[in-house]
């Protein structure tokens, strides 16, 4: 993980504002998140530089749950310990539910209408949008990468191959090539 911020950086204000934030970041993103949390962290606030950005994500993807809350926690310890990390949680997921009940609300009424279909499949294709617009924005920080450009153009074909195409299961597929990334990035790194 990531050591502390330094000083100079921007960071949270107070746990208000990391509630605040957190909160406003949920309720913008519905769907694919990663571009919208990716411009609000990195981009708008500077709490974090890209490469902490790609590296916090990874970890965030790996571990059990919403990719998007499990950084809300790991940004929201960094900054405040266990305090931080809870409201970040509460921040992420308060509004959001109710939004979410409401609307579950509305789709048991509208369910059957042709235009509320039509608008789903669309956001749909928004949200796939907004995915790869962020991996290629980021893809910027491969140049710092230790494996280089190549490699990790050829490893995350790999995947989508895997994924994709193939359709197995992402987390064999993460935890395989996980593997390999790491061993190749250890022999790279190695005195």
């Amino acid at each position: 993980m990531n050591a502390m911020p330094t000083e100079d950086r921007p960071r949270p204000r107070s746990l208000t504002d990391l509630f605040v934030s957190f909160t406003l970041l949920a309720l913008q993103g519905f769907g694919g998140v990663m571009a919208i949390v990716q411009h609000e962290l990195v981009e708008k606030k500077r709490w974090m530089t890209r490469e902490e950005f790609i590296e916090d994500w990874a970890v965030a993807q790996l571990m059990p749950g919403p990719n998007v809350v499990n950084l809300s926690l790991m940004i929201g310890d960094r900054y405040f310990g266990l305090r931080g990390a809870m409201v970040a949680l509460i921040g992420m997921l308060a509004l959001p539910l109710v939004v979410v009940m409401l609307l579950a609300l509305a789709y048991v009424h509208f369910a059957d209408n042709a235009g509320v279909a039509g608008a789903l499949r669309g956001l749909g294709a928004v949200a796939a949008g907004l995915i790869i617009a962020s991996g290629l924005k980021l893809s910027t920080a491969l140049k710092k990468n230790p494996l280089g450009i190549p490699v990790c153009a050829a490893l995350g074909l790999a995947c989508f191959v895997m994924v994709a195409l193939l359709r197995w299961q992402l987390a064999y597929v993460l935890f395989g090539l996980g593997i390999i990334a790491c061993i190749l990035a250890y022999r790279k790194l190695k005195p």
